[in-house]
């Protein structure tokens, strides 16, 4: 979690770079995002990611929480909650998400194939 809390960090402040490095590029792969909708298919989902990247403003902030994760030779699975405070297309925004990230086993490291973020309040983001 502590690799994936730098990834986040990073991300979070435009930078996809350490992102691009987990996320898988073959085969299924989703994407949930806070905004709603979905995006299905490892090269569309990678492509989504470095897009949205493009809206976060330097210095932002972001903080996981973990409840739970396990993993098995094959598969792995974190939930729980991305708290953010920063900048969004140049408008500040303050979020706290729900978090469901599961990665799998392939080529010798752990590759995202699956996030779901929604709002944890009533609050959606902006």
């Amino acid at each position: 979690m502590a690799q994936r809390e730098k990834i986040a960090a990073a991300y979070s402040s435009g930078d996809a770079t350490l992102l691009d490095a987990i996320v898988a590029r073959e085969g299924k792969a989703t994407f949930f995002p806070p905004t709603g909708g979905s995006v299905s298919g490892a090269a569309k989902v990678a492509a989504r990611y470095d897009s949205d990247a493009k809206a976060f403003s330097a210095g932002n902030h972001t903080t996981l929480q973990m409840l739970q994760a396990q993993a098995s030779q094959d598969v792995a699975f974190w939930t729980g909650f991305q708290d953010f405070d920063g900048k969004i297309g140049g408008h500040a925004a303050k979020m706290k998400l729900r978090i469901t990230e599961i990665f799998r086993w392939d080529g010798g490291g752990w590759k995202l194939v699956h996030r779901h973020a929604d709002p944890a309040s009533s609050q959606k983001p902006k």
